[in-house]
């Protein structure tokens, strides 16, 4: 199991290889707004889910990375969607998705 926590920034490696490059992939998809990369305009995730009531963005986004992560990076399983518990940052309105991944090596 690995985890990809999106509330902590991370740097990108160049020439990144088998794991490490899985986990870059994962995080680039979460973190991409659909629409925003010139050559593929598919990539990324929606955003349909900002400004929805907490119950229902985490509902949203927990579907949508779910399937864009498993369509995008292959050998990838998403396991499970948990947010980072952030009552200052609930307030505000702002999730932290902490996504669990299985990677099967060779893919």
């Amino acid at each position: 199991m690995f985890i990809v926590d999106t509330s902590k920034p991370a740097t990108i490696v160049i020439g990144a290889t088998g794991v490490a490059s899985k986990l870059q992939q994962v995080r680039m998809v979460l973190t991409t707004i659909k629409g925003t990369v010139p050559l593929d305009r598919t990539f990324g995730l929606s955003m349909t889910f900002l400004d929805r009531p907490l119950p229902h963005a985490m509902a949203e986004y927990t579907g949508e990375a779910i399937a864009e992560v498993q369509a995008q990076v292959p050998g990838v399983t998403v396991e499970k969607v948990d947010f980072t518990p952030d009552t200052v940052g609930a307030v505000d309105g702002r999730l932290y998705p902490v996504v669990t991944l299985s990677i099967q090596e060779g893919v």
